[in-house]
């Protein structure tokens, strides 16, 4: 003869943690996600006697003039493909929009804003990295890098 025997029920309150601990996780994922797309829409790089600001998503920060190497900026050409991201360290990757750190086909560490790269910039800086930026107006805001640090 068989006889069945039952697990003793867990209480709620575990159950509770988990289901909160869920929505709190899809939350920040949610969060995260209309940042980026944001950051993809509304991104702005200023240019100051203080340096190049980027503003948009995680990844803003200013870059002090001191540190921009603005005389070896230039617009990236289609056949430079040493200037290619192949690698995510910590960014975004979605179609039409690379932002985040990133290692370039040369080897060479990046911080990428790119949404088109026929407008596409890359200033170098003395750091130990380049910023890659697709800039509505790439000659007007490589003339005011120059104007702001023109060392290379």
């Amino acid at each position: 003869m068989t006889e069945t025997f039952y697990i003793v029920p867990a209480g709620a309150r575990g159950l509770w943690f988990v289901l909160g601990f869920v929505i709190l996780v899809l939350s920040f994922a949610t969060l995260m996600i209309a940042k980026t797309a944001r950051g993809a829409q509304t991104s702005t790089f200023e240019l100051s006697p203080a340096g190049l600001r980027l503003r948009g998503d995680l990844y803003g920060r200013l870059i002090p003039a001191s540190s921009l190497r603005g005389g070896a900026a230039h617009r990236i050409d289609e056949t430079e493909t040493g200037l290619i991201p192949v690698r995510r360290r910590l960014g975004t990757a979605m179609p039409g929009y690379l932002s985040g750190w990133f290692r370039l086909r040369d080897g060479e560490k990046a911080l990428l804003y790119l949404t088109d790269r026929t407008k596409a910039v890359y200033v170098p800086t003395r750091s130990g990295y380049a910023v890659l930026l697709s800039v509505t107006e790439p000659e007007r805001f490589l003339a005011r890098l120059k104007e702001i640090a023109p060392g290379t």
